[in-house]
């Protein structure tokens, strides 16, 4: 009888790595294509209708004849101004389903795809235009959390970075860089806070960072931000490892409630259990056929009213994970960001990140003074692997840089 051949799922296998950039290539398109479509008095059921759509058409286009999953890895949701988690309403929910947007609302969009199990999730904050931003200019306080989002997302990334890991200098000074220990969670929820607070702003609570794996996005590493008594995270981020980095930021303390509305995203767990009702086992078979353990919302079963009666004993019995609905507990406006990196020799490679903001159309006269946060921006988050790619290539300006800039015009507007 033949051996079983041992597929090499990790980042070493070039592979890997085209599948996590085919998925991200997607999720950037169709990112792109939705904040085009979130305008004033949109609905936010139909632009999250409309996404998945796209998404599917888009996955459906690669990889063709071949035997492997690939599909959806987050659906489209589409979070109001002081909602935390992701928002995805459901058709037959009729006061969520009339949700609309409004002008001058902060709005998070999140989606993903996925190519053999290999998931990419993006989001991003824009801002719904209006009279007042209508040449893309934001100021008040909406600028401030946009920037604090921003500079806390560099930040993070930076701190992302195994120890010595873009060090320069001798072999001798490399390894006694590698060698020295990484970073505590305590230390990067510290650093971040200073970030936000330069912007009057606070962290979101328990905001978490999870180290990917091939069909799961949430796996045995995590950071957790500003964490709540009971919450902590697990592990430090290393060579070779993918990972989901998110940041959420607030106007107001941080904090955060449960809301009433329907938990509407879900996604299977690890947990066998043998389900009593014929309705329940037949929400989960589907569950299971066309989303694997990646994130779904009700709308994408089949009958989205029976999926809403099938899923509670799944729910229940622990073989499907519910997501609550989670907002800012002073109802104030909160940001968020989703980048998927993936962590190379060569330091971090952005597969699937938020749009750079244009820096110029924000009008705020606060700014980042901290020295320590300042050298931290400044460091590049990835090395040159090419003379030739280098001269070509425009350089992305170092965060400080930006930072610097940023409040140079700022104080030009006064």
């Amino acid at each position: 009888m033949a051996e079983e051949t041992q597929v090499d799922y990790s980042l070493s296998n070039s592979d890997t790595l085209t599948k996590y950039k085919t998925a991200a290539r997607i999720a950037h398109q169709v990112l792109e294509t939705v904040t085009g479509w979130c305008v004033d008095g949109e609905k936010i059921l139909t632009i999250c209708e409309r996404g998945d759509r796209l998404l599917d058409e888009e996955v459906g286009k690669v990889y063709k004849g071949k035997k492997i999953s690939k599909g959806i890895a987050h659906p489209t949701t589409v979070s109001p101004s002081s909602f935390v988690t992701p928002y995805t309403p459901l058709a037959s929910d009729p006061a969520d389903a009339a949700v609309v947007l409004k002008p001058g609302e902060v709005v998070k969009i999140q989606l993903g795809a996925q190519i053999d199990g290999f998931g990419t999730i993006v989001g991003d904050t824009i801002i719904i235009p209006s009279k007042e931003n209508k040449d893309n200019e934001i100021s008040g306080r909406e600028a401030d959390l946009l920037l604090a989002t921003h500079f806390a997302n560099e930040l993070l990334l930076r701190l992302m970075l195994p120890p010595g890991l873009m060090s320069a200098g001798s072999e001798e000074e490399k390894k006694k860089a590698a060698s020295e220990k990484p970073i505590t969670q305590f230390k990067i929820t510290q650093l971040l806070e200073k970030v936000v607070k330069s912007y009057d702003c606070n962290l979101v609570e328990n905001t978490t960072s999870w180290v990917f794996e091939r069909n799961e996005i949430e796996g045995k590493k995590k950071i957790v931000l500003a964490p709540s008594e009971g919450q902590k995270g697990e592990g430090v981020p290393e060579v070779g490892e993918a990972w989901g980095v998110e940041v959420g930021v607030s106007l107001g303390s941080g904090k955060v409630k449960t809301l009433e509305n329907r938990p509407t995203l879900h996604r299977r767990t690890t947990t066998t259990y043998g389900l009593k009702r014929p309705s329940s086992r037949q929400i989960l078979s589907e569950i299971v056929k066309k989303f694997g353990t990646f994130p779904f919302s009700l709308r994408q079963l089949d009958d989205e009213r029976a999926a809403k009666v099938g899923v509670v004993e799944c729910v229940r019995s622990n073989v499907v994970r519910q997501y609550e609905v989670i907002a800012d507990k002073d109802g104030a406006a909160v940001s968020r960001l989703f980048t998927t990196i993936a962590i190379t020799k060569n330091g971090l490679m952005l597969l699937s990140a938020p749009p750079s903001p244009d820096l110029t159309k924000f009008k705020t006269d606060k700014k980042i003074t901290d020295t320590e946060i300042l050298k931290i921006l400044e460091q590049p988050i990835s090395k040159s692997t090419s003379t030739k790619s280098k001269s070509k290539k425009k350089k992305k300006k170092p965060a400080k840089k930006a930072v610097e800039e940023e409040s140079e015009e700022s104080s030009e507007e006064e």
